[in-house]
């Protein structure tokens, strides 16, 4: 009786590994997988029981040939979306290697056999400087659960050495602070409010050792905190002073400029056929960098003090040349 009443789930469970458009399966080949687990149906019963998979939701797909064949039609995941999200985990460099494999392992899961193999023969890890620290998923659902549960949190936080060991800031202090959101710009980074200074911080997640979610409530967070906007100066272009510039480019750059500042920033075409760009940064070395990166196709316009500002800082790095 027991082995009846697992029949509807290891029938379901066939029609999502084993079929596909490509591949239907006939109502033998169902009787003979169920044999080989232990269980004994007969051709009607089958019929009943794909009715009932249908009726589920199951989109179960007849293909009339010679024999008649079934297969799984429509899936939470179709494989372009499986490839996306494997794509992204590969390019991950907050996660292992191990890990990496761990999850295209389970997103492999959501599709057939067959597609399982396409996706595959696409993987592979990318060859770039990925994190150590295995216990990122822990710490990722430590914070998630103190956000949820509106506690704070604890942890110490390290850099790394010449040695590759940890080499932990504040002597191994431990930090107290108010999660507020997880965000990925390149890497995993938590941000947190600190009553004390009234004012935001971020941690890079896959360098937070020890973390525990507190039983201290957290402390009332300022209203309108907008993690766009946060991410966006913080992550883009930070260490100096908020200012509007003005930026002259060549039209080769025009993609780069969007990746930065957006569709909507506000440019046009100067009747010496390069572009103008006016935006808001902050005027400080990764913005400086950014700018460096293009050489003579992107020049400052204003406001002066940035042309100047940039100047100096070009020639503090060429002096270590000279």
């Amino acid at each position: 009786m027991a082995n009846k009443k697992l029949k509807l789930l290891y029938l379901a469970h066939y029609l999502e590994e084993q079929t596909d458009e490509q591949h239907p399966k006939t109502i033998q080949d169902m009787i003979a997988h169920l044999s080989a687990c232990g269980i004994t149906a007969e051709r009607k019963s089958l019929y009943d029981d794909l009715h009932l998979l249908e009726l589920y939701g199951m989109d179960i797909q007849k293909e009339k040939s010679k024999h008649f064949g079934y297969y799984l039609g429509v899936r939470d995941f179709q494989l372009p979306e499986l490839k996306l999200l494997i794509d992204v985990v590969q390019a991950s460099p907050f996660l292992t290697k191990r890990k990496s494999m761990d999850l295209i392992g389970k997103l492999e899961q959501l599709t057939s056999h067959y597609g399982a193999q396409q996706l595959r023969r696409q993987v592979y890890v990318m060859n770039r400087v990925r994190t150590d620290n295995e216990t990122l998923y822990y710490t990722v659902d430590g914070i998630n659960e103190a956000i949820n549960e509106n506690r704070k949190i604890s942890f110490q936080y390290f850099d790394w050495t010449i040695d590759g060991e940890r080499s932990y800031r504040k002597d191994g202090q431990v930090y107290v602070t108010n999660p507020v959101a997880l965000c990925v710009e390149r890497y995993y980074y938590l941000v947190a409010y600190s009553a004390q200074l009234q004012d935001y911080r971020h941690y890079r997640v896959d360098r937070i050792s020890n973390l525990t979610v507190l039983d201290t409530p957290r402390d009332p967070l300022p209203q309108g905190f907008d993690l766009g906007e946060y991410t966006k100066t913080i992550f883009n272009m930070f260490n100096g002073d908020a200012a509007t510039v003005q930026l002259q480019l060549d039209p080769s750059l025009i993609n780069a400029a969007v990746d930065r500042f957006g569709s909507d920033a506000h440019m046009y075409t100067a009747e010496d056929g390069t572009i103008h760009l006016t935006a808001e940064v902050e005027v400080g070395p990764t913005f400086f960098g950014w700018v460096f990166q293009f050489g003579s196709k992107l020049r400052i316009l204003s406001p002066q003090s940035a042309v100047a500002h940039f100047t100096d800082w070009c020639r503090e790095v060429m002096a270590q040349y000279e």
